[in-house]
């Protein structure tokens, strides 16, 4: 089902390039209050968990991150915003290795660990209050493959944002766009100094160093650190989309037809059920939605998820 739903981006960001990089960087950051918690894993590792308290009947929502990022990522910080002002609560997970802490264990995340995202939704489900989770980018996947298996229903509503539902032509289309592919290898690669430096025979640390492409780094270390045999088998095993026409969960997709990194024609081919709703806007770029007077703020995209989780359709905007 697709919501009439629209965006206007600021004639001062003219392409879904300029978006997608100015958002993370140069937009206007909201004030939260964070309290951080560290959690053990059912395996005995660890991750930091960010908290924004709220009345303990009011509707908490968990916060799924995307690649290299973190509970302190601007679209986090706008949510965060949005829910302290309405007075729920949020729960802001860092995956394994994020948020400024190590993780314990020679492992790390990745964009199919539907695992991970089902045991936390489970340590958070109460009757006491409603639970709903929203997943961005990498987090928006694995919210949604979650969401596509034989799982307790467990949440009252879900939204994945830009999630690349298929990492096969995701992949593909990020390896033509060569300034992201760059990217994404040279954060990941910074953040590998602290894996090789704990675990220096966990792989070939070599061949991720030398990795210039999204691919040879799957290839290098996330296909054999998670169990894959390379990377176009953790792409295809992960990959959510398959999973969509599944989905029993009342959920929105955010995304754009300007995002740069997530192709929308790899998002629209998948059959969905009729619990996802799609909200596909012409503008936004990736996670970006960023609006007003330069330099811009990003209240667009919490405003639409939270409008959804209270029963209401995303405002059609000129």
């Amino acid at each position: 089902m697709s919501l009439p739903c629209s965006f206007a981006s600021p004639v001062w960001l003219p392409s879904g390039d300029a978006e997608t990089l100015w958002a993370p960087f140069f937009s206007l950051r909201e004030k939260v209050s964070l309290r951080r918690e560290i959690w053990s894993t059912p395996d005995q590792d660890r991750i930091a968990v960010d908290w924004i308290d709220a009345n303990p009947e009011a509707p908490l929502l968990v916060l799924f991150h995307g690649l290299g990022s973190s509970s302190r990522g601007h679209y986090a910080l706008s949510l965060g915003a949005a829910l302290q002002h309405r007075g729920w609560g949020g729960c802001f997970v860092n995956f394994r290795g994020c948020g400024g802490i190590d993780n314990l264990l020679p492992r790390a995340y990745h964009a199919g660990d539907s695992d991970e995202i089902a045991w936390i939704i489970e340590r958070l489900a109460s009757p006491a209050r409603p639970l709903y989770a929203v997943g961005v980018s990498l987090g928006g996947n694995a919210l949604l493959k979650y969401l596509g298996e034989d799982r307790p229903p467990l949440l009252t509503g879900a939204a994945a944002v830009c999630a690349p539902v298929d990492l096969i032509a995701t992949a593909a289309h990020i390896a033509q766009q060569r300034f992201y592919d760059w990217y994404f290898v040279h954060t990941l690669q910074r953040q590998m100094g602290r894996y090789a430096r704990r675990f220096p025979q966990l792989v070939d640390w070599s061949a991720v160093h030398r990795a210039k492409t999204l691919r040879a780094f799957d290839d290098a270390f996330t296909a054999p650190v998670h169990g894959f045999s390379d990377a176009m088998s953790y792409w295809q095993q992960s990959s959510s989309g398959p999973g969509l026409q599944r989905i029993t969960v009342r959920s929105l997709l955010i995304n754009s037809r300007n995002d740069p990194i997530v192709p929308i024609d790899a998002v629209e081919k998948w059959p969905r059920s009729k619990a996802v709703h799609a909200c596909f806007t012409q503008y936004g770029g990736h996670v970006a939605y960023v609006q007003g007077r330069f330099p811009g703020r990003t209240r667009w995209l919490p405003a639409q998820i939270l409008r959804f989780f209270q029963g209401e359709e995303p405002h059609a905007e000129a």
